[in-house]
């Protein structure tokens, strides 16, 4: 007879999952398109190694510089531009979705995939970035 594991008592030695890290290759370009997504990240961090923004529900999200990540491992090379790595921000409904994709667009920021509205329920769009990475805009459809 097989037996399924148990699932895990949570103890005080079970890690938790407290951080989202990217390396980035401009850290003040890189800040300035997260602060125009509402997350508030001080000024003076523009020029630091390590950047961090508390978000809701205690989760952080957290920039290192090319130096830095070479600093940790002297082998580390950037990944490719549009690397599997996205973040995903909810907009204040459909129109939010279309307002804030456009906003970032004429700020000089790439469009990947314009608004739609998705089969799943959502007005979906996706926006780079200025590393590349994939990030995505969403919203509840009526």
């Amino acid at each position: 007879m097989t037996t399924s594991p148990s699932p895990a008592t949570p103890s005080t030695a079970t890690p938790r999952f407290a951080a989202i890290g990217m390396v980035v290759a401009d850290m003040a370009a890189a800040l300035a398109f997260y602060r125009r997504l509402g997350l508030d990240i001080p000024a003076d961090a523009d020029t630091a190694p390590h950047a961090e923004a508390q978000l809701p529900g205690g989760l952080r999200l957290m920039w290192d510089s090319y130096a830095t990540a070479r600093a940790i491992d002297p082998d580390w090379t950037p990944p490719q531009a549009g690397a599997p790595t996205g973040l995903a921000f909810e907009c204040d409904g459909p129109a939010g979705v279309d307002k804030v994709y456009a906003e970032l667009t004429d700020a000089g920021y790439t469009g990947e995939k314009p608004p739609w509205d998705a089969f799943w329920g959502q007005r979906y769009a996706v926006v780079q970035d200025p590393d590349g990475h994939g990030v995505d805009l969403f919203a509840p459809l009526p």
